[in-house]
């Protein structure tokens, strides 16, 4: 069966950095585009990054372009979320996501605090 699960997440001060993991199996992970979302507390979740099934292009939102980088190693099925220069804002409940046979699948998250 299709599975992802992250790690990697942690508190952090403001301007730290983290980098989270999020471990695919069940499906042919170097075929398939992998996300990131986040869920900020009383926020509906947001697409953070996404990465190519061959690793380019990527894409991020608006609010993390230049502090976040996405990556992949197709050889370890995993993919990554660089984060630096953390905010406060940045702050959430962070999942890894892809769309495996029409339709969605998601890891059980990890907590990210940014928080002094």
């Amino acid at each position: 069966q299709v599975q992802l699960v992250e790690s990697g997440g942690g508190l952090v001060q403001p301007g730290g950095s983290l980098r989270l993991s999020c471990a695919a199996s069940g499906f042919t992970f170097s075929t398939y585009a992998m996300n990131w979302f986040r869920q900020a507390p009383e926020k509906e979740r947001e697409l953070v990054a996404r990465i190519t099934y061959a690793g380019s292009p990527t894409n991020y939102a608006d609010s993390v372009k230049g502090r976040f980088t996405i990556s992949r190693d197709n050889a370890k099925n995993t993919v990554y979320l660089q984060m630096n220069n953390l905010k406060p804002e940045d702050t959430g409940v962070y999942y890894c996501n892809s769309r495996v046979g029409g339709r969605p699948y998601w890891g059980q998250g990890t907590q990210v605090t940014v928080s002094s």
